[in-house]
């Protein structure tokens, strides 16, 4: 086993300040304060819930602060995935893995178990010494209280994705009372577990090994993606890299005696998350958080030489040439990107605030009656998708002398984000020789509130 599979090499991130360090904690602050306080957050409708976010699955229905989401809406979720997937591409091919390193909630979450870790066990040097101290009784004290705080993290994780399915305030009410329903406490549970094994245990093992995306996001770079790249030609210089002791401090001296700016003091190495020498070149398991550079950067203002031994940049750009971002790639995703979000922004604006779908009643298929007519039975369902009462007459056009039959039914209200399903019949005298189907449309008119369109559903009339 041995000879396949390589020994975990731990890791101890280090500590570091700086520019993208602190771009990466203004992101977990707001992604943090989104998903955890959402859920509490009120918003007043006048009818349904005080929640602005919530997923109503046994009312089949999302709210999304005024935005009302029905079944019947699906492919709005389908857009919104293809609007996702081709801005990670694009982003991809413009800027590397930047989801990775900024946004991705593996990163996001694993950002603040080693913000706990090392508040509990110190930086780098302290938690070597300490995993080599041996199981002491300070060693089990501290590792202890690291893996009560994650799991406390790690069960509030939980708790807040439970709280987007149903009314927060209760919810946590009935779950600390114990009579929450089973799937509050199960879904709890598994979020519990795997937000602690993956962010605090496994942590960039899942970027290496579990994530798929690492593996073909190079698929996406070309020479004109910015990537987080080491100077070589600066930093290695004709004679290599030397340390300060070797090479010195006079950076002039340096340059003329081969020697590159790279003072090999590792701390890139020591600050990488995924524990990779980003002066290897790019590496798959490399997620862009852009912390080597803050620490190349800080190394190089102490010694005060020029910053950008590691940044940002592309290939075209350390090879001296100009770098492309406007190209046929960054327009085959812009385009469809920005089309499909357009389709997608008027969809939302011109929603139906009525939906309806009729279907015929296929045992009997039709009824001769005895005048001679024919008579077909239906079945209309309505869904009033607004927040306010609405009032309905059902009509019939589209086949001339057609008579419809609602039986004591001449006007429907239905209340708001409430359905109904009406049983309808029409009559028809048929002409001799006429076909055997003929087109049917139903008028659903609203009446209350005025001034809204009439919803047409057709159907077929069956005669013989």
């Amino acid at each position: 086993m041995s000879e396949q599979y390589q020994a975990r090499i731990p890791i101890y991130p280090r500590s570091v300040k700086g520019r993208f360090r602190n771009l990466k904690w203004a992101v977990l602050a707001l992604a943090y304060g989104v998903f955890f306080l959402l859920p509490w957050l009120r918003w007043e409708r006048a009818f349904g819930p005080d929640q602005a976010v919530l997923f109503d699955i046994p009312g089949r229905r999302f709210y999304l602060f005024n935005l009302l989401v029905h079944p019947q809406d699906i492919f709005w979720l389908a857009a919104v995935l293809i609007i996702l997937a081709l801005l990670l591409f694009m982003v991809t091919g413009l800027a590397g893995r930047v989801f990775c390193g900024y946004f991705c909630f593996q990163t996001l979450w694993t950002d603040v178990f080693m913000a706990i870790e090392r508040a509990i066990q110190g930086d780098r040097g302290a938690r070597m010494r300490l995993d080599r101290s041996g199981w002491t009784a300070g060693r089990l004290l501290k590792k202890g209280a690291t893996h009560a705080v994650w799991l406390g993290v790690a069960f509030l994780t939980g708790l807040t994705f439970t709280l987007y399915w149903a009314d927060a305030p209760a919810l946590t009410a009935a779950f600390f009372t114990g009579q929450a329903p089973f799937a509050a406490y199960a879904t709890t549970g598994l979020l519990t577990l795997t937000t602690w094994l993956l962010a605090g245990v496994l942590r960039e093992q899942v970027c290496t090994y579990m994530c798929p995306y690492a593996r073909f996001q190079s698929v996406m770079f070309d020479r004109d993606t910015l990537i987080i790249s080491y100077d070589r030609d600066r930093g290695e210089g004709t004679a290599g890299r030397a340390t300060l002791r070797d090479g010195g401090r006079d950076l002039a001296a340096r340059r003329e005696g081969g020697v590159g700016d790279c003072i090999d003091c590792d701390y890139c190495v020591q600050v990488c998350p995924v524990g990779i020498d980003i002066r290897d070149g790019l590496q798959y398991q490399c997620i862009h958080c852009a912390l080597c550079v803050d620490a190349c950067d800080a190394v190089m203002d102490r010694l005060k030489w020029p910053r950008g031994l590691v940044r940002y940049t592309s290939e075209h750009a350390l090879a001296g040439q100009r770098t492309r971002l406007l190209k046929p790639k960054t327009l085959g995703y812009g385009v469809p990107l920005l089309l499909i979000t357009l389709l997608l922004a008027w969809g939302v604006a011109h929603q139906a605030p009525l939906d309806a779908s009729v279907s015929q009643v296929r045992q009997p298929l039709f009824v001769r009656l005895s005048d001679g007519s024919i008579q077909n039975s239906y079945e209309i369902k309505v869904n009033n998708k607004t927040q306010y009462p609405m009032t309905l007459e059902v009509r019939v056009s589209g086949l001339d002398g057609a008579v419809l039959d609602m039986g004591r039914i001449e006007q429907v209200t239905l209340m708001p984000e409430h359905r109904t399903t009406l049983l309808a019949r029409v009559r028809y005298q048929a002409p001799p020789g006429a076909a055997r189907q003929q087109a049917l449309v139903f008028e659903l008119v609203p009446v209350m509130p005025e001034g809204l369109d009439p919803v047409l559903v057709g159907s077929q009339f069956i005669l013989r």
